[in-house]
């Protein structure tokens, strides 16, 4: 582009879906900065030589929120900004803005020791999920089905010793129809959906959940953008399940892999993100 637009790419690892999204890039004639995270350093003072936007691919939560706050200092847009990763990234955040949107949301309860968490299980009742505040791919999740195995997981979490797991994030255990649904949002637009389906009870495509491509309904658009909106928008996955309530919203993921939802539907989400980020730094 003769115009000097550059877009930044600032990531982990090229994955397929970074690969397709220099390559959606090359084919808008878009100059692109690889940015690898391990890499990069930030200073006080804005770069005299900068990109025009950065597309945040980092796969690493805590490097994507500092990388954003750095370029947001610089006066550099990214997508998403860095207020949107860092309350998405954060499960007990996502879940205080969405009952405050009214966006319908498993029944959830944080506690701050062990011992408050297992009186968080039992106000949840049985089966309850633990999850880490932080992290995403289904990690470190566990199904509680009685309080022996509340009391061993709790001491577990709290061996690790880590700061994430000082926080205890549970939620009631939603039956489900042995899938979820993801839908990513690019903007204003819910791009396209997926079911995901496991025998098991989590269902994400990266512990080998089957996916297909699922019906963008009216009730699915709407609440996966009021999901977005609540979080403050941009590229964002809105994870859902049907439940004997209707559509619950369980998490916002603003670091999303695509490449499961692209082979389901078919959609170019590379090319969607590139052409948003595109009017973002265009701004």
């Amino acid at each position: 582009m003769s115009d000097g637009f550059r877009l930044g790419v600032f990531y982990t690892i090229i994955r397929p879906e970074e690969k397709w999204i220099l390559a959606a890039a090359e084919a808008r004639g878009l100059t692109v900065e690889r940015l690898s995270d391990a890499d990069s350093t930030f200073g006080l003072d804005p770069p005299a030589d900068r990109p025009s936007v950065v597309l945040n691919r980092s796969v690493s939560h805590t490097r994507a929120v500092y990388a954003a706050w750095c370029y947001d200092h610089y006066g550099i847009p990214t997508v998403n900004a860095a207020a949107v990763v860092e309350l998405a990234g954060d499960k007990v955040r996502t879940s205080l803005r969405l009952a405050e949107r009214g966006v319908p949301t498993p029944r959830t309860v944080v506690a701050l020791s062990e011992e408050a968490a297992l009186k968080a299980i039992e106000e949840i009742g049985y089966p309850a999920v633990l999850k880490p505040s932080v992290g995403s791919w289904g990690r470190l999740l566990a199904k509680v089905d009685n309080a022996e195995q509340a009391v061993q997981i709790l001491e577990h979490k709290s061996a690790l010793g880590s700061p994430v797991h000082s926080v205890f994030y549970v939620q009631e255990f939603v039956p489900k129809p042995g899938r979820d649904l993801r839908a990513l949002v690019v903007g204003d637009e819910v791009i396209g959906a997926m079911y995901r389906s496991s025998t098991e009870w989590r269902t994400n495509a990266a512990r080998g959940g089957t996916v297909e491509s699922a019906p963008v309904t009216e009730s699915l658009r709407d609440l996966a953008m009021r999901a977005a909106d609540a979080v403050g928008g941009g590229v964002l996955a809105v994870d859902l399940m049907e439940s004997p309530r209707g559509l619950l919203v369980h998490e916002v993921n603003p670091t999303p892999e695509f490449k499961a939802l692209t082979s389901a539907t078919g959609v170019d989400v590379a090319a969607k993100i590139v052409d948003y980020a595109v009017t973002v730094g265009r701004r």
